[in-house]
C-alpha cells in the first residue's frame, strides 16, 4: 500500500518558515493539507480510544510532566491509538514526547498539528511491515523549540519541531533500515527526509526528497 503524500507539492512545508518562526510563539507554520528525571513520581495514566476500546497504559510517563499535559493527553492518547499502527503503540510515542533536558521539558505537540504525525507514524509503521518487524522503537518524535535547543546535535530548524520527524530503531543494523526507507520513499511511500545514523533511522515528511 502507497500512501499520498503528506504535503503536495501546492502546499509544502517552507524550511524558511520552519527556522523563521522560532520564539515564543513556538513555530508559526501552516497546519498541512493532511490534515526525566528518575527522581520525578511516575503515575499510572489510562484512557480509551473509545468507550469499548483498549486501554494505554502510561505508567512510565512521569506524573508532573503528565498533569501538565492537562486534557489533552487522553485525548492525545485516542487519536494514537484510532490510528491503529501495527508495530508503534500509543505508549511508545508519548512517552518519547515526555523527556527531559536538565529543567527543560518537551510537551505534547499542539493538536492542530497531530495528524502530521499521525501521518509519520504510519510511514514508520509500513515500513517495520516490509521489513517483517513487530515493534519499533521510538527514540524522538515532536520536540518543542526550547527542549529542541537543548538537545544535543539538533539544528534550530529541525523537522521534529514541525511534528512530522521521528527518529526509531528496529531490531535489526540501522544501516537495512535507513536503505529499506530510501527505497519505499522511491516507490512512492512519501516524500521526505530519510537520515541514517549509528544506532537509529530519522524519517520525516517534510514534503521533498533529503538523503543524509
Amino acid at each position: 500500500m502507497i500512501f499520498p503524500e503528506a504535503f503536495p507539492s501546492s502546499d509544502p512545508i517552507d524550511r524558511r518558515s520552519v527556522i523563521g518562526g522560532l520564539g515564543l510563539a513556538g513555530l508559526g507554520m501552516l497546519v498541512s493539507s493532511t490534515s526525566a528525571s528518575a527522581a520525578m513520581p511516575k503515575v499510572s495514566v489510562q484512557t480509551q480510544a473509545r468507550e469499548s476500546g483498549p486501554q494505554t497504559d502510561l505508567s512510565g510517563v512521569p506524573e508532573d510532566w503528565a498533569r501538565n499535559q492537562g486534557s489533552l493527553l487522553p485525548e492525545y492518547s485516542r487519536y494514537l491509538t484510532n490510528l491503529k499502527l501495527k508495530s508503534i503503540s500509543p505508549q511508545q510515542v508519548i512517552e518519547s514526547h515526555a523527556k527531559s533536558h536538565g529543567s527543560i521539558w518537551n510537551t505534547l505537540p499542539p493538536k492542530s498539528w497531530w495528524t502530521r504525525m499521525g501521518y509519520t507514524l504510519r510511514v514508520a509503521d509500513r515500513i517495520a511491515l516490509e521489513m517483517n518487524v513487530h515493534q519499533v522503537e521510538i527514540i524522538s518524535a515532536y520536540r518543542c523549540p526550547a527542549y529542541n535547543a537543548h538537545c544535543e546535535g539538533a539544528k534550530s530548524g529541525s523537522w521534529h519541531q514541525a511534528n512530522v520527524a521521528v527518529d526509531v530503531k528496529f531490531p535489526m543494523r540501522p544501516s537495512l533500515v535507513t536503505a529499506t526507507a530510501r527505497d519505499l520513499r522511491n516507490r512512492g511511500l512519501f516524500k521526505g527526509g530519510v537520515g541514517g545514523y549509528w544506532n537509529f533511522t530519522h524519517i520525516d515528511s517534510r514534503g521533498e526528497n533529503r538523503d543524509w
